[in-house]
């Protein structure tokens, strides 16, 4: 679990930590559990992918954190900090 969330908004769950996406360290996967988006930033998210039980790996952050460059499956999309606030993952 190196590298999963940053600690200050870990959440224990019966299978394990929740954390926000825009807490994972680059470089680590992790699995979608819900998210807290609503009217079109909900739909967008769902189109793009971030659905539960989809695994995310992050890639890289920008030098300031703002975007987030994460893969779904073989394809890459870059969120903006304020939506990866509102998915929430544990560790894959």
């Amino acid at each position: 679990m190196s590298g999963f969330g940053k600690g200050k908004r870990m959440r224990k769950r019966a299978n394990g930590a929740c954390c926000m996406l825009n807490d994972v360290q680059p470089g680590c996967r992790a699995k979608i559990h819900c998210h807290h988006a609503k009217g079109a930033v909900r739909q967008r998210l769902l189109d793009l992918g971030f659905v539960p039980q989809a695994k995310v790996d992050v890639i890289r952050s920008a030098p300031l954190g703002d975007p987030i460059e994460c893969r779904i499956d073989n394809y890459k999309i870059a969120l903006r900090k304020s939506e990866a606030d509102l998915i929430e993952v544990e560790s894959a």
